[in-house]
């Protein structure tokens, strides 16, 4: 694959990239790149974890890129998830491998790693304390968002731990891009500005897009920095605010069922989850989108691109209700395969067991 493929294949993956001149650079000179992203055992998979990022996983690796998987283990017990149990953490680490692997994740082009295998390195623990060292408190504040936390928040020293970590791993990793989504966008940036600052390889940061809930846009408690991004990490979809997500286990029928309720309001695009799952999933997965509607409303209508079925929706031409049906058509395909492993696997179905059964937290 030349070159401008490869480089169209990760734009189209990065939301914002810094910077595209030096990712052009890096897939000019290196033609298999390390790529990572860090995920906290949390809670059940829902659409951005086991549908979205397998998509975006595929793409990234068609561009020849080697991707680490690192199951955050570590920062899930500083963050106090699982009640701050490392083994249930661990547990539900393995049922995200489940997901991944059941998702069609190619387990040739991608490492899963454990974040908390780095605990023993004594060179992991020179970085994050080199990076301390390079790192003000008010910087350190500011990325405390990474970790879904403002600094009123914390309760416990360890937690300032966290940015330093997770900044630590792009080095630890040896990493070419930091390729996490939007919210995390601030821990590559510190990594530059670290990288600069020691003489260290400097990754470049593909952030990509984060799915809005079902409710729409949700506006934040208040702005730190750039308002629409604060918007988008505020109206993200969350494990831990079930109500507003849909789940790669959820049936056919909870799936249309929330879908249904999803806010779609006539002719709005702005802010409309259900217009966003078009984009974002469906155009991603299948090459073009069926609309099935009944002949005295003007009949069925096929989509070869997002685009054609923006503009017809904002002229009020495709009706929500219709808009709907597809959406959720599409999703119950793209998360049946995903069921269907934990339903029949063994190991999967017990580990699906398990984690169902824990309290989430935010």
């Amino acid at each position: 694959m030349d070159l401008e493929s490869r480089l169209e294949l990760v734009k189209g993956v990065g939301e914002e990239i810094i910077t595209e001149n030096e990712l052009r650079e890096l897939l000019s000179t290196k033609l298999h790149p390390v790529a990572y992203d860090g995920f906290e055992p949390s809670g059940l998979a829902h659409l951005p974890f086991g549908v979205f990022r397998p998509l975006l996983l595929k793409e990234l690796t068609k561009a020849g890129i080697h991707f680490k998987l690192w199951l955050a283990d570590s920062f899930g017990w500083i963050n106090n998830k699982m009640g701050g149990d490392m083994n249930r953490i661990r547990k539900v680490g393995e049922y995200f491998i489940e997901v991944w692997k059941s998702a069609g994740v190619d387990e040739k082009k991608v490492e899963f790693l454990w974040a908390s295998d780095a605990f023993s390195d004594k060179e992991y623990w020179k970085k994050v304390i080199l990076i301390a060292k390079k790192t003000t408190i008010s910087r350190a504040n500011r990325a405390l968002t990474i970790m879904g936390r403002k600094e009123g928040e914390l309760q416990e020293v360890a937690q300032y731990f966290y940015p330093m970590m997770q900044t630590a791993d792009a080095f630890h990793l040896n990493v070419d891009i930091c390729q996490l989504g939007l919210d995390q966008r601030r821990s590559g940036m510190l990594a530059r500005e670290v990288a600069e600052k020691m003489k260290w390889k400097k990754p470049v940061v593909v952030s990509h897009h984060m799915l809005m809930g079902l409710e729409g846009v949700k506006q934040p408690e208040g702005y730190e920095e750039n308002k629409a991004l604060d918007i988008e990490i505020s109206s993200k979809m969350s494990k831990s605010r079930p109500q507003t997500s849909i789940f790669v286990h959820d049936s056919k029928e909870e799936i249309h069922k929330k879908i249904n309720s999803a806010f779609c309001p006539e002719k709005v695009i702005e802010g409309n989850p259900v217009l966003e799952y078009s984009k974002h999933l469906v155009f991603r997965k299948f090459k073009s989108m069926k609309i099935e509607r009944d002949k005295k409303f003007g009949g069925d209508l096929d989509f070869d691109n997002y685009q054609e079925l923006e503009k017809m929706f904002r002229e009020g031409k495709l009706h929500p209700a219709d808009l709907k049906n597809s959406v959720a058509f599409y999703i119950d395909q793209m998360v049946d395969p995903i069921r269907k492993h934990f339903e029949k696997d063994r190991k999967a179905k017990k580990l699906y067991e398990f984690v169902k059964k824990q309290e989430i937290t935010r």
